[in-house]
């Protein structure tokens, strides 16, 4: 069994050696989509664009615009004149959002009843909307409590008599700067080892029936089971490789940190990549040429890997039956291994569920394609 097995893997690899095309996807294509992900995909919003209406023109209000343009979060690319320009420079895109600050500003503030102050935001990427309005809120609350804080002092307030009643200290663990790429990349790493796993070997067995070589695996001595575990092992070597690569690029280019064990990584991405590649060889044992093979396998696995398992939406608000749906994509479970072994540093005694779920997987979806290539012989 062993040897048949071997001998079937063997001739697999010099395939993949004597074809420029598989080993340009198996090594470039890794790293094209990390690097081209991990700086296109990245939820830290800097330098919105923003107008500005002072129709108060007092030392209150430019005050106010300061305290924005003092935040790397905001850019002053406009001042306007009248009401009437905010609706060009919204169109236009030549900002994201406006603020307005009517008259009398100043004297609302100075008369202690609170000001009211106007800002417009474009809704047409609501993710991007959703984002301003929270960092505004988040500027006009601090200014606010500034302004408070000066005019208490001015009343002869103490020190004691300004204290909050609410000591508010929060605290971000396992990403403390709040970057989107720490998330991102983990994540990424999932979704590369699922669309290059299934692609390379969604084209093994539909390259044996382009070629004709079919018919010698037909009548020779080897089983479905032996063919199947054959074909799978070279990628997965291949796919090995891939993961150190990425890993170590993840490291130096985005400075990722991997807190948890390298070697559990490697040994569940090994258990995620069975999976992986048992789905690209099924879609193999029933597709008739390697182009339709391709096809599908790009439908199966990049859709469901970036929509539905969690890397770009929270599975919780999804409606129930995409929920449900989530349950049988394999990304789901390696995103929770990869994020938490990378950004927190847990272990098999937190996601062993998954892992559970992983190796269940992989060993139905590869018996899978060995009974259906049987019932085909």
């Amino acid at each position: 069994m062993l040897l048949r097995t071997w001998a079937i893997a063997r001739k697999e690899f010099i395939e993949i050696l004597r074809d420029p095309r598989t080993l340009i996807v198996v090594i470039v294509l890794p790293l094209v989509l990390l690097v081209l992900f991990g700086y296109a995909i990245n939820m830290d919003i800097k330098h919105l664009r923003m107008a500005v209406l002072d129709q108060d023109k007092s030392s209150a209000a430019r005050d106010l615009v300061r305290a924005f343009e003092n935040n790397e979060y905001f850019s002053v690319v406009r001042y306007l004149n009248s009401p009437a320009q905010i609706d060009r420079v919204i169109e236009r895109g030549e900002a994201k959002l406006a603020l307005t600050i009517p008259r009398g500003y100043a004297r609302d503030l100075a008369g202690g009843g609170g000001a009211d102050v106007q800002v417009i935001v474009d809704g047409s990427d609501s993710t991007t909307a959703s984002i301003a309005i929270s960092y505004v809120s988040a500027v006009l609350l601090g200014y606010s409590t500034q302004v408070t804080l000066a005019a208490a002092r001015k009343l002869g307030a103490t020190q004691q008599e300004l204290l909050q009643p609410l000591d508010y200290q929060p605290r971000v663990w396992y990403n403390p700067d709040l970057k989107s790429t720490n998330f991102i990349v983990p994540g990424l790493i999932a979704v590369i080892l699922m669309l290059l796993s299934a692609l390379l070997t969604s084209m093994t067995i539909a390259r044996e029936r382009e070629r004709g070589t079919i018919e010698q695996l037909v009548v020779s001595p080897v089983m479905p089971h032996e063919l199947m575990v054959g074909k799978i092992a070279p990628y997965v070597a291949i796919a090995f490789a891939d993961i150190v690569l990425v890993t170590v690029v993840g490291r130096l280019l985005f400075h990722v940190p991997l807190r948890g064990s390298g070697l559990l990584l490697f040994g569940l991405s090994g258990v995620f990549l069975f999976a992986a590649l048992g789905i690209g060889l099924l879609i193999s044992t029933v597709s008739r040429s390697q182009q339709g093979a391709m096809t599908v396998a790009l439908l199966a696995t990049m859709l469901p890997s970036f929509l539905l398992s969690g890397f770009m939406f929270p599975i919780a608000s999804m409606p129930r039956v995409l929920q449900l749906i989530t349950y049988l994509i394999p990304a789901r479970y390696f995103l929770v291994i990869s994020r938490g072994i990378f950004l927190k540093g847990v272990g098999l005694e937190v996601f062993w569920r998954d892992a559970l779920f992983l190796l269940v997987f992989a060993a139905v979806v590869v018996a899978a394609s060995a009974l259906n290539f049987k019932k085909r012989l």
